[in-house]
């Protein structure tokens, strides 16, 4: 481990981990962090406060689509390596603990920085101070320091780590052994057992502070929402002057490595990168121009889409079938699924609209894509599940992905 050898002065608490604890360990980055440290040979408990989400776990059922899942689930189980709870004195039995919660921001989009100190806080009667705690939340920069000072109030010593998720849904179990993973802590001790810790998935470690870590996860989401804002903008502006986005990103990042980067228009979606986005924005006094502009675009796109079909097919006399309405491809997970805002802004428009996606299981006002396809005059994709792409419906398709092939023009 870089900087800790025997002579730097510093006492170092050496004890391995063995017991890990979760906090929001059935969630869609707590329960795949879980499965992962379990499948390494740590005794895992997942520690959920939803009873629902504990009970499927504990049945060897996944609450949510994430690839290779379902197998590793049922084998931890069986190997007696893993289980949920939703006591929380699972966490004073545990070497260490990981807190993975919730860091919305609200209906004024302020964020709220006492998600991750009230969750531990909560914590607090069962935590001890030869523990390590790892924040894992993406959080509003000062966070860590927070909970440490918290922590010191009630006269624990406990070694506090931040080391924030780089995961992207659908990857869990690809990319918790691929990316490097960030680590961050006040003091030697917190750094070396959370690297240990972390060490078990992946050997490629990068040492920062508290607060360039939480920094760098910001910057990651922020600069992603902003190049797909960047797309979305490029594509407004072709498509206003009948110019084929996707043609054009063609020629721009064909064999040209300084532009291949460049995303296709689409949905910038989720229950991230928008949130985060906000939260620098936040952190930086509501100064962030080009962050807001991005939200603008992104938040902006289903309007826009909504009034080019209306002006080219006159939608309040037609149904218009909406495919996919998960946030991204190949997913169950609707939070903040930017086709539920074009469902709104069609209903007000069109005569009828219509939904379907073959992942989502949990709104009820979903129909089959055999029905929508049959009852639609207008087809819309919302988002790119592979399942649509060998489709050759009869009407026409407003397709910003071009996963048809047949161009994005509207």
């Amino acid at each position: 481990m870089k900087g800790l050898g025997s002579d730097s002065g510093v006492q170092l608490r050496s004890m391995p981990i063995a017991n890990l604890c979760v906090v929001g360990g059935c969630g869609h980055v707590g329960l795949p962090l879980a499965m992962a440290f379990a499948r390494a040979g740590i005794s895992v408990v997942a520690f959920d406060i939803n009873p629902v989400a504990v009970d499927l776990v504990n049945s060897k059922t996944m609450p949510f689509d994430e690839p290779e899942a379902p197998a590793i689930l049922s084998q931890i189980i069986d190997a007696g390596l893993f289980r949920a709870s939703t006591d929380p004195a699972e966490v004073a039995k545990a070497d260490a603990v990981i807190v993975v919660v919730g860091t919305p921001v609200d209906e004024h989009l302020n964020p709220d920085t006492q998600a991750v100190p009230d969750a531990v806080a909560a914590l607090v009667p069962y935590l001890r101070d030869d523990q390590l705690l790892v924040l894992r939340s993406t959080v509003y920069p000062g966070v860590t320091r927070l909970v440490e000072e918290r922590l010191t109030a009630h006269s624990m010593k406990t070694d506090v780590a931040f080391c924030p998720e780089r995961i992207a849904e659908g990857k869990a179990f690809t990319e918790l052994y691929s990316l490097p993973q960030i680590v961050s802590g006040r003091n030697p001790s917190a750094v070396a057992r959370a690297t240990e810790l972390f060490g078990l998935l992946t050997e490629s470690i990068v040492e920062t502070t508290p607060e360039e870590a939480e920094l760098a996860k910001l910057f990651t989401n922020t600069w992603r929402y902003i190049k797909f804002a960047a797309a979305n903008q490029f594509y407004m502006i072709a498509n206003e002057h009948g110019i084929d986005f996707e043609k054009v990103r063609h020629a721009i990042t064909f064999d040209y490595p300084r532009a291949n980067d460049m995303p296709s228009a689409g949905f910038a979606a989720g229950p991230c990168l928008f949130k985060d986005t906000m939260q620098l924005a936040a952190f930086n006094n509501n100064n962030f121009f080009l962050g807001h502009a991005s939200m603008m675009v992104n938040e902006g796109l289903p309007m826009y889409l909504v009034d080019r079909m209306d002006r080219r097919f006159e939608l309040k006399n037609l149904t218009v079938g909406i495919l996919g309405m998960a946030f991204k491809a190949e997913s169950d997970d609707i939070r903040s699924s930017l086709s539920y805002k074009l469902r709104r802004i069609l209903r007000y428009k069109a005569a009828n609209v219509l939904c379907t996606d073959p992942f989502v299981t949990t709104d009820p006002n979903l129909v089959s894509l055999e029905e929508v396809l049959a009852k639609s005059d207008v087809l819309v994709i919302g988002a790119p599940h592979s399942a649509y792409r060998t489709l050759k419906p009869k009407q026409a398709v407003v397709d910003i992905w071009n996963l048809l092939g047949n161009g994005v023009l509207v």
